[in-house]
């Protein structure tokens, strides 16, 4: 068989396999609850800088545990300018949870967790200084949803972001 082939029915099976994995989020900050996060606060616009909110603002107390809402690879565990200190990990169904503002960092790139792994605590890093302790939590898929486009500001980003409280389990 030809090299090329080999390669491309290797990344066909690591396609499917990432769609087989069960995803199973829980919710990732510490004793929160439903009450914890306004659910409308998806996609809502505006949003300061960043013009739509693309992900769900958990509240809780400064330094609450953050564990990680699926299995997955850490694919960045730093700091940027606007998310302040972040993880981002890339989980099953191709999918990218983003963690942001976090106070501490617990984790390191290229490392493997599970959904009970600490990956820091809440915080008011980035653009959360001054504002009441949070977790900006966002999942992005990979696999555009090219159904959910529609006519609003930014509407076309809607097919890569998914609602987390669409898929949140409180423990």
């Amino acid at each position: 068989m030809k090299k090329r082939n080999i390669i491309f029915l290797t990344f066909l099976a690591l396609l499917i396999i990432g769609f087989l994995i069960p995803q199973d989020l829980k919710m990732p900050v510490k004793d929160a609850t439903a009450s914890d996060y306004n659910s409308k606060s998806f996609w809502f616009y505006p949003w300061g800088k960043s013009v739509t909110h693309k992900g769900i603002d958990i509240f809780a107390k400064k330094g609450t545990e953050i564990t990680a809402a699926t299995s997955g690879i850490v694919l960045y565990s730093d700091t940027i300018r606007m998310g302040g200190n972040i993880v981002v990990i890339l989980g099953p169904k191709w999918r990218l949870h983003y963690y942001a503002h976090l106070n501490e960092l617990h984790s390191s790139a290229l490392t493997i967790v599970s959904k009970n792994t600490t990956i820091g605590s809440v915080g008011i890093s980035g653009n959360a200084s001054g504002k009441s302790p949070h977790l900006h939590y966002a999942i992005v898929s990979l696999i555009p949803y090219v159904w959910r486009i529609d006519s609003d500001r930014q509407g076309w980003r809607k097919m890569f972001y998914l609602n987390p409280i669409d898929f949140l389990k409180e423990e």
